[in-house]
């Protein structure tokens, strides 16, 4: 059994502490949301103190955070940062999906300071990190990459070993950014074959068998009634919120910009994001970006 620190019990870093509790180890967590603790602790965690508490005795620290300035400022800043609290051979597995240069920042922090600090941003969606499917896309070395190995198990299925530390957050921000382009184009094709008089099951089953079939089309439909289990079938509640693709494209925006890297594609991605996000839909499911495409053609 494991002593484990968990830090966020947001929307995916509950579910993923949930089923370390349920693999047998012990999970002492923190979240600023009382709530979210008290439902992690009703599933078998323990809850600590402060952010200090959850990390004593830890030989793994989990954290999952809304943005870059949260890891840099819980590990590296203020007056008692957590580097000043771990014990030694424990390992930081930081899965919030930030940019690769704080997360490159950290790591050298950490590395100068003898802490193992790895980054592990996931994909898979709430859906995911309940069944315990997730994907991670590891920045680390060999060596630490194999220390994190069967802990990432417990809570994904595909564990990917992308390179050093930040290409993590690479792997991811590329990954985000042609998942938003594949549900913008998905959308944009269902939307012009229903306007012109095809049923949006029989156009979505003709593509996905054909050349265009892709992830949204086999699992994530994104007009309503199409596939039952899929947000677009629930008013768009659920799942992964355009705020968080906002987000993510925002990163990948900022890591093309300082690579010279060409994304015409992303960019576009980004603007009609963006704009759903600002019309009052962030916490809609991404998917819902079909509304888009329905207005413009209104």
């Amino acid at each position: 059994m494991l002593n484990i620190g968990f830090i966020g019990l947001g929307n995916m870093g509950g579910p993923m502490a949930i089923n370390l509790v349920k693999a047998g180890h012990s999970v002492k967590v923190f979240d600023l949301s009382e709530s979210a603790v008290a439902s992690i602790v009703q599933a078998g965690a323990t809850a600590a103190s402060s952010v200090i508490d959850a990390v004593a005795n830890a030989d793994f620290v989990i954290s999952m955070l809304p943005a870059g300035k949260h890891v840099e400022g819980l590990y590296v800043g203020g007056d008692s940062p957590l580097f000043d609290h771990l014990k030694a051979g424990a390992l930081v597995i930081d899965s919030s999906t930030i940019d690769a240069k704080t997360a490159k920042n950290v790591a050298s922090i950490a590395a100068a300071r003898g802490i193992d600090f790895i980054d592990a941003p996931v994909s898979g969606g709430v859906g995911g990190a309940t069944a315990g499917t997730l994907s991670f896309m590891v920045g680390a070395n060999s060596q630490q990459f194999k220390q994190a190995q069967p802990v990432l198990e417990i809570m994904g299925v595909n564990i990917f070993h992308a390179g050093v530390q930040g290409s993590g957050q690479i792997a991811k921000a590329c990954n985000n950014m042609l998942l938003a382009i594949l549900m913008s184009g998905t959308s944009e094709a269902l939307n012009m074959g229903v306007n012109n008089g095809l049923d949006a099951k029989v156009l979505s089953e003709i593509m996905r068998l054909s050349s265009a079939g892709n992830w949204a089309l086999e699992v994530y439909n994104p007009y309503p009634g199409v596939m039952p289990k899929a947000p677009a079938s629930n008013q768009y509640q659920g799942g992964f919120q355009v705020d968080l693709m906002s987000k993510d494209l925002a990163l990948a925006m900022d890591l093309s910009e300082k690579s010279h890297s060409a994304t015409p594609m992303g960019e576009r991605a980004r603007d009609l994001f963006k704009a759903h996000a600002e019309q009052g839909n962030g916490s809609l499911d991404f998917s819902s970006i079909i509304q888009q495409y329905q207005k413009i053609g209104s």
